[in-house]
């Protein structure tokens, strides 16, 4: 396989993204391009109306989503990664079509088919205080210093773990050590040259501004991976001046280091934070504003009324205005409703296979049904959710039809061919229309319920199956959803079959709900930390703690014994996960991967393991082109105020479908 180092490696977008190798069997045909290169997208920096841009940026965000931390490292949640992406920098970043191009790394690439990665880093990144004062340069140094801080055991609590010790030499030694040692003694422990964390973990600093990554094999992808928190920087000089890491755990917006294109200047939660041009930003050609203040609304009706008196500058749009606006030709917003930025999530029914009761004693009953897989079945090829697309997007609702578990547009093989319709394609599995769900098997569905009801009533299941969903107490949207979602279930499966209880939580889902285990399932979405299935697929493998889903959402982790009613369940589960390491297994042919990887997809889904149920998108008016934005199918940068186009007067739908059109085009 001829590879040259520096080359961009990774990604291409056809219809959203295309994920490209160095030369070889699974190579995208077209050539690499270098890394120090600007991205080609096109410009969009500037307005194509009459109207000025808006300097200062008025943006909301749902109080729910309140930042947790300002650790960067420390963080896996999407509502701490919309702010943090514009306070910190990674060593690459996407653009507009989520090519990977540089950031503080100018090139990168790999020699010998993903094994060694060298990022080249620039020499001109600054991290400064909260008022854009300079504190020191960032380096390589910092990034093992980051990599230690995620792989140390008593500093990071494991977050953002997986990645790292699965992929980096040395990674997963060195957290085991760490786990050996007090805490005081762990958090005493750094990357300075010749520690222990720069003796056992594959990574290189042969000078200031290199970094090389050795992985335990060959990993073609693991430069999208340097988009994900995992691989973020951190200042050991920061650390010592804070006081160490228990310092580090609980910095704020005033006392953190910057090296993004902001500085958050003023914090007050639940209200507002204000982002502010940081003036020693390393990209001195990106376009950024003056100030960012995302205003924390209660409810995106909320964020409507705030549009209108003109007091932010985007609105997310719920179901009835969506309906109020397309239905009055003569409302002034009729023209100016305009899609909205699909979540780059995938959303699926996770069924828990050890439910307990609400009093703590096992739900024998639910979890009977749900290990049999005719059960399953009948929620696959029963359930009917247009109606519940239709809050989503009242207008289009089938666009939010999902059929499969890893996210469309993630991945495309050297044929150009969208990773999910090689799902498709295993699971023989129509195309999806404007009208009806693809996988809805009237015939199907009526075979398998009666064989889930002989088979269950043998061994004495209870009908109709109670069936326990939590929510938010305090979500009104919620609940209209979640009543909606019952209508469905009693519609498509029959209120003899099964009884859907909406059961709430006051305030954590995890403690009051996911930990006990007394939910019959819960809809949740993935997005990707980086371009391979292999990140989406993982999270729901048997025995393995680090599956995410596995361990936290399904528990079936904790079926072990084998009984003659879940032995099916556990042989489905088995099978599957030795598909997914096979697949993960083929690092040289990525083509070859894929479909190994669809296979073992194909398997989770013919047998219910979970149930695809949702995209989100949806409608909004906006002062922003979004097409401007970055474009990250993987990664924590969606968010990131960087290079977008915008109009004090807001965007028409027309306008939006031209900028479509026309970034369409570039690709």
């Amino acid at each position: 396989m001829r590879s040259t180092l520096f080359r961009v490696l990774a990604l291409i977008l056809t219809v959203m993204l295309v994920l490209t190798a160095c030369g070889g069997n699974g190579a995208n045909n077209e050539p690499a391009k270098d890394a120090a290169e600007k991205s080609d997208a096109p410009d969009n920096t500037a307005s194509d109306t009459d109207s000025e841009p808006i300097k200062d940026l008025v943006y909301p965000r749902l109080a729910t989503r309140e930042i947790e931390t300002f650790n960067v490292l420390y963080s896996q949640n999407s509502s701490d990664f919309e702010n943090l992406t514009n306070l910190v920098d990674p060593l690459l970043e996407v653009d507009t079509y989520g090519k990977l191009v540089p950031a503080i790394a100018k090139e990168w690439g790999t020699e010998d088919g993903g094994l060694t990665w060298t990022f080249k880093l620039r020499d001109d990144v600054k991290w400064v205080d909260m008022n854009g004062n300079e504190k020191a340069d960032c380096n390589a140094w910092d990034f093992a210093t980051g990599l230690e801080w995620i792989t140390n055991f008593h500093k990071n609590d494991s977050n953002n773990t997986t990645m790292p010790v699965e992929m980096i030499k040395g990674a997963e030694e060195y957290y085991e050590y760490t786990k050996t040692l007090s805490p005081e003694e762990a958090k005493a422990l750094n990357a300075e040259e010749g520690s222990r964390f720069i003796e056992t973990v594959g990574i290189e600093i042969p000078d200031d501004y290199t970094v090389i990554y050795h992985c335990i094999t060959e990993k073609p992808y693991f430069d999208t991976v340097a988009t994900y928190a995992c691989l973020y920087p951190m200042s050991q000089i920061m650390v010592d001046e804070l006081g160490g890491a228990d310092k580090v755990a609980s910095m704020n917006n005033e006392n953190m280091w910057y090296n993004g294109a902001y500085t958050m200047t003023s914090y007050i939660q639940g209200n507002e934070k204000i982002f502010t041009k940081n003036p020693l930003y390393w990209d001195k050609e990106c376009s950024l504003f003056d100030t960012v203040t995302v205003k924390m609304v209660e409810s995106n009706d909320v964020a409507f009324q705030l549009y209108q008196s003109g007091d932010i500058d985007y609105a997310t749009l719920t179901e009835g205005v969506v309906k109020t606006i397309s239905g009055n030709s003569g409302n002034e917003f009729h023209d100016y409703m305009v899609p909205d930025v699909p979540s780059k999530h995938s959303y699926q029914v996770h069924f828990n296979y050890d439910k307990n009761k609400e009093d703590g004693t096992p739900d024998t009953n639910w979890n009977t049904a749900v290990a049999n897989t005719a059960f399953r079945k009948t929620w696959y090829y029963g359930l009917d959710l247009k109606e519940y697309y239709k809050r989503l997007n009242p207008v289009t609702p089938m666009v939010c039809e999902n059929n499969f578990y890893t996210m469309k547009g993630l991945i495309y093989d050297s044929k150009g061919t969208e990773y999910t319709d090689l799902v498709r394609e295993q699971m023989g599995l129509p195309e999806s229309n404007d009208e009806t769900m693809a996988r809805l098997d009237k015939s199907k569905f009526e075979e398998y319920k009666k064989q889930a009801v002989e088979e269950l009533t043998a061994l004495g299941v209870v009908f109709p199956i109670e069936t326990d969903y939590y929510i938010s107490a305090s979500s009104q949207t919620a609940l209209d959803s979640a009543n909606v979602l019952k209508q469905a279930i009693s519609n498509s499966l029959g209120d003899d079959f099964i009884k859907l209880n909406i059961k709430t939580y006051v305030s954590s889902l995890r403690k009051e709900v996911l930990t006990p285990r007394i939910h019959s399932f819960g809809i949740a979405g993935w997005g990707a930390d980086y371009g391979d299935p292999q990140n989406y697929l993982v999270q729901e493998i048997y025995g393995n703690d680090n599956a995410f889903y596995s361990a936290s959402y399904s528990y079936i982790n904790n079926i072990t014994e084998e009984t003659e009613t879940n032995k099916d369940l556990l042989a489905a589960y088995r099978e599957y996960t030795r598909l997914v390491e096979e697949a993960d297994a083929i690092t040289t042919d990525l083509d070859a991967r894929y479909e190994a990887y669809a296979k073992a997809e194909a398997c989770m889904l013919d047998n219910v393991l979970i149930l695809p149920s949702y995209y989100d998108i949806g409608w909004a008016l906006s002062k922003v082109d979004n097409t401007s934005k970055m474009n990250a199918m993987f990664g924590i940068q969606n968010d990131k105020y960087k290079n977008w186009r915008t109009s004090v007067n807001g965007y028409t739908a027309e306008q939006a479908e031209a900028f479509k059109a026309k970034h369409d085009a570039g690709k």
